[in-house]
């Protein structure tokens, strides 16, 4: 009998799971669903806030070069996305690749970074929405709700977003594809819109200094600095190159989701074909789009003008889209961002919520968390049941509980399983060489490399108290696995002789 933590499932037995009675996935999408998919989940609020906010706060007009090594980094580890989903078109994204590769506590270890990605990157882009809400409607999307003689916070805007795009899930991915189709080509326009409008307010003494001169930070180098500031005796500071590097881990976020179309693989009807075309068309769209933001913003706005501001209630105004047209007398600008920013969230949430209901789905299927989770309802073909579950823990984490700077961990989280599928992509090759591959990555073993080095560096640049929170988050998962799914494991059972060699409870 194997080793429990490194035994594999083979590639073999993933695909032939994916025909297993109950729990099979109807293939409905196109290369074309998978591009909609991939830019409507990148293109949200980030782009109307990101590039201004980390302009004025990090990078200076730099900020531009900070997007270019954020998508750098993105396409190394996307064709590595490519090449594994074009041969696994199983649903799972990385956490089925770690288990072809490296083995189940890995592949368990990467599923449980996914939950971070998904769950918390969809509660924070639920009540941003939320937010949104005020500014284009003006009606607040939070509520005081009275418990005894306390009074909790309740996000409802949060909740009617994530109860939305839940039931939309659930009633099929074909049917969330067209929804998605039809909002992405909405926001797109609207930041074309910007990009071309901004463009006539553009004073290029405002480029210069490209990369500003780096300055102390409001705080001491501690947990607040970036990892690889304080290795290096650099400390807290902004602008600089430190600043520009700082920045760079930061819009990652704004990137975060075009993973989300490997999870789709299963539901391809030509994955080998459709997935790299999925993913590297979308990246290529968005990585376009913000750099052309960032370079209209910093033309648009001194970088200084930019700047976070904290009020007299030590709460902090972050800039926007919208400020830099404001500085133009442009006022009509910030509802435009508001309704912009608010369409494009609402198909951020919901590709994010569909991310991680297939993440887990997998995992259920393959027995680390319970069985139960993965059927699929015979009406929509979808695991109705699982979608219920990720939709009300999300909406609770999003409703109650605060989200500042949770943001980071759901980079540091994503960059760790970039990194691991561009190891599996050289494992893969070497272990299995005889498989077929739909898209193979060009320069044999030197984009993987790229990919692995790009992102540890990007996750240096992190802060040290999100590498504290992630490695506690990581922590609890260990003590998951070895409590429940160790012993409920599929593959487990079968070796131990309890199940037949496929399928079975």
């Amino acid at each position: 009998m194997s080793n429990p933590l490194l035994r594999t499932k083979s590639i073999e037995q993933s695909i032939a799971d994916t025909d297993e009675p109950g729990r099979r996935l109807r293939r409905n999408l196109s290369a074309w669903n998978l591009v909609v998919f991939g830019v409507s989940v990148v293109i949200g609020a980030g782009i109307f806030a990101v590039a201004a906010q980390m302009a004025g706060d990090k990078a200076g007009p730099a900020i531009s070069l900070s997007f270019v090594m954020a998508a750098v980094a993105c396409a190394l580890a996307a064709l590595c996305y490519a090449e594994f989903a074009s041969t696994v078109p199983v649903a799972g994204s990385a956490y089925t690749f770690g288990y072809a590769t490296f083995g189940e506590f890995l592949a368990w270890v990467l599923g449980w970074d996914l939950v971070l990605e998904f769950a918390v990157g969809s509660a924070v882009l639920a009540k941003a929405w939320s937010s949104y809400l005020d500014n284009v409607i003006g009606v607040s999307g939070t509520a005081a709700v009275s418990i005894g003689s306390s009074q909790l916070s309740v996000d409802w805007g949060a909740l009617l977003v994530i109860a939305a795009m839940a039931t939309l899930l659930a009633i099929g991915t074909r049917m969330s594809s067209l929804f998605t189709a039809v909002v992405t080509v909405i926001k797109v326009s609207v930041v074309l819109f910007f990009i071309v409008a901004g463009i006539f307010f553009i004073e290029k003494k405002n480029y210069t200094p490209f990369v500003p001169q780096s300055v102390p930070g409001d705080h001491e180098p501690g947990v607040d600095s970036t990892l690889f500031s304080l290795i290096t005796g650099g400390g807290g500071s902004a602008y600089g190159w430190y600043g520009v590097l700082a920045a760079a881990s930061i819009v990652f976020f704004a990137f975060i989701g075009f993973d989300v179309v490997a999870t789709t693989a299963e539901e391809t009807r030509n994955p080998s074909r459709d997935i790299p075309r999925g993913i590297i068309g979308s990246l290529v769209i968005v990585t376009v789009l913000y750099v052309a933001v960032s370079i209209v913003v910093t033309g648009m706005a001194p970088y200084k003008d930019l700047k976070t501001t904290v009020n007299p209630d030590g709460t902090k105004d972050h800039k926007t889209l919208a400020d830099a047209f404001a500085l133009h007398g442009a006022d009509w600008a910030e509802k435009l961002v508001g309704i912009g920013a608010l369409i494009g969230l609402t198909t951020v949430v919901m590709v994010l919520l569909l991310g991680q209901i297939r993440v887990l789905f997998a995992m259920s299927r393959d027995g680390l968390i319970p069985r139960s989770a993965s059927v699929t309802s015979a009406r929509f073909g979808t695991p109705l049941r699982l979608t219920v579950i990720v939709a009300v823990g999300v909406a609770l984490l999003a409703a109650v509980f605060p989200m500042d700077r949770l943001e980071e961990m759901v980079n540091v989280g994503t960059l760790f399983a970039f990194v691991v599928v561009a190891a599996g992509v050289l494992a893969l090759r070497r272990m299995r060489p005889d498989l077929k591959r739909g898209f193979t990555v060009p320069g044999g073993p030197v984009i993987p490399v790229l990919a692995i080095v790009a992102c540890l560096w990007l996750m240096l640049n992190l802060t040290a108290l999100t590498w504290i929170r992630f490695v506690a988050w990581m922590a609890l998962g260990v003590v998951v696995y070895f409590a429940y799914s160790m012993r409920h494991s599929m593959v487990g059972r079968r070796e131990r002789g309890e199940l037949p060699a496929a399928g079975g409870d």
